[in-house]
């Protein structure tokens, strides 16, 4: 991987942000599976290869990312000679003591480089200095790639919410204690 530096973004990098290719493919999903009886509900997600190679579409409205991003506590952006090459999005107060990364992107020609890493990296040292003692990512469940990487850098799955995006993809959530 190449240095990557990172800082909070400026009003200049919005319109490059909005415009970078959010999409991903994936040849996996997380499947919810649902049992609902008189005293008892019982959701699982199992791992589920799909017949071909699927490409998925943001689930935010682009049309109100930039107004989104002008409400998140920070956005984060990743440099690399002068380009940008991801973005995080961090807020607070959504739960106690925690930080949330609302909207993660690395540009497509980059992925699995280590960028994302570093610009969670950087999140989780944003977020220790806020006060927070847990980091969580939120993603669709289609987005097998993200969930791939949470696993990797040792998050954990805590939860999910159904119909959570404008496009009424589930939500999952996964967390990682951070380290004061």
């Amino acid at each position: 991987m190449s240095d990557i530096s990172i800082r909070p973004a400026v009003a200049a990098d919005l319109e490059y942000l909005v415009h970078m290719d959010h999409s991903y493919h994936t040849d996996f999903v997380w499947q919810m599976d649902m049992q609902n009886n008189e005293h008892q509900v019982g959701v699982t997600f199992r791992e589920t290869r799909l017949p071909r190679s699927m490409r998925v579409e943001y689930p935010r409205d682009f049309s109100s990312l930039m107004d989104d991003w002008l409400k998140r506590s920070a956005v984060l952006v990743g440099e690399n000679k002068d380009e940008l090459v991801g973005y995080v999005g961090l807020m607070l107060g959504i739960a106690p003591k925690s930080t949330w990364v609302t909207d993660f992107v690395v540009l497509r020609r980059l992925r699995r480089q280590g960028y994302g890493s570093s610009l969670l990296a950087a999140a989780q040292s944003w977020a220790r200095e806020q006060g927070s003692r847990r980091l969580v990512i939120e993603m669709q469940s289609k987005n097998y790639p993200g969930i791939s990487m949470a696993n990797k850098l040792g998050y954990e799955f805590c939860g999910y919410s159904d119909r959570y995006y404008t496009n009424q993809d589930i939500a999952i959530f996964f967390a990682k204690r951070i380290q004061t």
